[in-house]
C-alpha cells in the first residue's frame, strides 16, 4: 500500500510576511529613536541619521527614475518605493535636511526593464550591506533602526531579484 505524499509547506518566510515584518520593525524602531544630546555640533548619532536619510533619499530617487523610464513596473515597485520613502522619513525625523541631498542625480536607467530592476536590486543590496556594517558603530536605538532598515533592504533586493528573472 503506497503512502500518501507528505504535505510540504514552502520553506522560508512568505514574501508578504517578509515585507510586513521588515516594515513594521522599521516603523517601531523609528518611533522610539531618541533626540540629539544638545551639544553645539551634530553628534555621531545625528550624523549617522543624516547619512542614512540621504542614502534613503538617493535610493528613492533611483526608484523614481526607474518608474519614470518603465511605467509598466509601477504595480510591482510601488510598495517597495513606499517603504523606502518611509525609511527616509524615519531617518529624517529630528534631523536637519542636508542641502546636498537633493542635488545628486541617480544613475542612468537601463533601457531594458530587467536590467533596470537588476540595477535597483544591486543598489538595495549595497545599501543594506553598508547599513549592516554601520550599525556596529552607532548607539542602541539607531543601531536597531539601521538593522531593521537593512533587513528590509535585503528583502527588497531579494524581491527585486525575483522580479528581474
Amino acid at each position: 500500500m503506497p503512502y500518501p505524499p507528505p504535505s510540504r509547506t514552502p520553506s522560508g518566510p512568505r514574501r508578504r510576511t517578509l515585507l510586513a515584518s521588515a516594515a513594521g520593525a522599521a516603523l517601531l524602531a523609528g518611533c522610539s529613536a531618541g533626540a540629539d544630546s544638545g551639544d553645539d555640533g551634530p553628534s555621531a548619532d545625528a550624523r549617522a541619521r543624516a547619512r542614512a536619510a540621504r542614502d534613503s533619499r538617493g535610493l528613492l530617487a533611483r526608484y523614481d527614475a526607474v518608474l519614470a523610464a518603465h511605467p509598466a513596473l509601477t504595480d510591482r515597485l510601488r510598495p517597495l518605493r513606499a517603504q523606502v520613502a518611509a525609511h527616509a522619513a524615519v531617518f529624517e525625523d529630528g534631523t536637519k535636511p542636508s542641502p546636498a541631498a537633493s542635488k545628486s542625480a541617480p544613475a542612468p536607467v537601463p533601457a531594458a526593464e530587467k536590467d533596470a530592476v537588476a540595477q535597483l536590486a544591486a543598489a538595495e543590496r549595497a545599501l543594506a550591506d553598508r547599513r549592516a556594517k554601520e550599525l556596529l558603530q552607532v548607539p542602541g536605538e539607531l543601531a536597531r533602526l539601521l538593522a531593521s532598515v537593512a533587513a528590509a533592504g535585503a528583502a527588497h533586493a531579494y524581491l527585486l531579484t525575483e522580479v528581474a528573472k
